[in-house]
């Protein structure tokens, strides 16, 4: 057992110093079970020291140009890809994900955040049009809103953390970023890289800590006028009573209950490795990740019986092992969460058809304590049962059939959530047609999480405010001016 003398302790980022807090937070290793990681219990007191350092920094980094501002942030992103392995490991001991999809997806994604922002803010044009007959000329300028609150979730910690900093910091704003208190490591690396890129003191913030105390102090402080969210529907719901006082703008990415639909003429060979990518990377906790899969009659055994061999292929193992398909989940409580829709589904009168309950799990002797499950598939599941209806944010799917493209759109649709959608099909007709008229954000035919990021992404319904995008994030993190002038 490791000595209280290896733990790592985090300190929050506060005017480009680390500033030690007054109490922590146990964080744990998910593969191990171990604590090995203090994380500050920041509240109003440190996110008062960040407002002004954030205060006090914006005038000089909003008044520097465009170009001063993304040669800094490539410098960042240089930075990161030369620090990407310790990255990489880090967050998969922090996260529980396998070493393979932090080094490919995680840390490349978050440099790359970097970078593209810093290229898409030197393209932006304003309007201007003229009315000869009044003799007024109107045109439109763009200025930065002024202190962000950016709360990021467990997930995709340093990826989904640099999809907010990146834009906000682009458009020449200032930040408070507050990640999850259960992952929290490589955004605290990362802030040691930072003066390096040549970032001022007080334009990146970092309070580290939960949401009901540090999230509570940056949503509720009416000198952030505006809000950047990712996690559940529920906390947010809060975040938008508590920013309703104060008229922030907000930018919410949540939930999703997100549907694949399989038509018998689906080319099932690239189908079936796809949907099961779709299913279980990242231990089915990604936003974007399938858990309701509807399959054509016709061919709903055939795809069942690859389906659940092509799931069974994926290795469950030590997040180090680069081996692994799957890692550990975030936590013990979350673990039995995922595990409890099992039982309910079997309670239900479902078929487990693999994983959880039906095969055995292998784990490596340092892993026993681990948060690990099997990725697990579920047939004969009813529309209303809560496995077909709630987000699991685990690796469960449920595969259910159906009969005619009328009938699975208005299935699909029948969540609470629009946040993706995929469709399988050899007919260009029926893909535009059932795309056109899915309830999500995102839809994606004949493939899945191919990423265009000058595109809008986020949900609608229960999955999000708002988008986030080249064009959109630039909109949400700036002010729109009307200025006319008669000449």
């Amino acid at each position: 057992m490791a000595g209280p003398k290896t733990l790592l302790v985090l300190e929050n980022f506060i005017n480009g110093k680390f500033v030690p807090c007054s109490s922590y937070i146990d964080s744990y290793d998910p593969s191990t079970g171990d604590v090995y990681c203090r994380v500050p219990d920041s509240g109003k007191e440190e996110v008062e020291a960040a407002v002004t350092a954030a205060r006090d920094a914006f005038l000089g980094w909003s008044s520097k140009s465009p170009q001063e501002r993304s040669q800094i942030m490539n410098k960042l992103a240089d930075l990161i890809e030369h620090d990407l392995e310790a990255f990489a490991q880090a967050e998969s001991k922090d996260q529980g994900k396998t070493i393979t999809f932090a080094r490919t997806v995680d840390i490349p994604r978050a440099a790359y955040n970097f970078r593209f922002f810093a290229s898409s803010i030197l393209h932006h044009t304003t309007e201007c049009t003229q009315m000869d007959h009044m003799d007024c000329m109107h045109y439109t300028v763009r200025t930065p809103v002024g202190i962000a609150g950016l709360i990021s979730p467990w997930n995709l910690p340093l990826y989904l953390l640099t999809w907010k900093i990146a834009p906000a910091i682009a458009s020449g704003n200032t930040v408070i970023a507050k990640p999850s208190e259960m992952t929290s490591v490589t955004a605290w690396m990362m802030c040691k890289l930072l003066g390096k890129a040549g970032i001022p003191p007080g334009v990146v913030n970092t309070v580290f800590g939960t949401g009901p105390k540090a999230g509570e102090a940056i949503v509720s402080h009416p000198d952030v006028p505006l809000i950047s969210f990712t996690g559940s529907t529920l906390t947010a719901q809060h975040i938008r009573e508590r920013s309703a006082p104060h008229c922030k703008k907000l930018s919410l990415e949540l939930g999703g209950k997100n549907p694949a639909i399989i038509f018998e003429d689906a080319n099932l060979d690239q189908c079936i490795p796809t949907t099961v990518r779709s299913s279980f990377a990242n231990q089915g906790e990604i936003c974007l990740c399938t858990s309701r899969i509807f399959v054509q009659r016709s061919i709903y055994n055939e795809f069942l019986k690859r389906f659940v061999e092509e799931a069974r292929k994926w290795k469950v193992g030590s997040p180090s092992d680069p081996t692994a398909s799957i890692g550990a989940l975030i936590s013990k409580e979350h673990l039995e969460k995922v595990k409890n829709y099992v039982k309910k589904a079997r309670a239900e009168g479902a078929r487990i058809l693999c994983g959880e309950g039906v095969d055995s799990l292998a784990l490596p002797t340092g892993n026993q304590n681990g948060y690990f499950m099997l990725p697990t598939v579920i047939a004969e599941v009813k529309d209303e049962s809560c496995c077909m209806q709630e987000e699991i944010f685990g690796p469960v799917t449920c595969v259910v059939p159906f009969d005619t493209e009328e009938e699975v759109i208005k299935r699909a649709n029948g969540v609470k959530y629009g946040l993706a959608a995929t469709i399988w099909s050899s007919n260009v007709g029926r893909v535009h047609r059932v795309a056109k008229r899915l309830q999500a954000g995102l839809v994606w035919t004949n493939c899945w999480l191919v990423r265009e990021l000058n595109l809008p992404f986020g949900g609608m319904k229960a999955s999000g405010i708002g988008r986030e995008g080249a064009k959109e994030s630039y909109e949400f993190f700036t002010e729109v001016k009307t200025i006319t002038i008669k000449h």
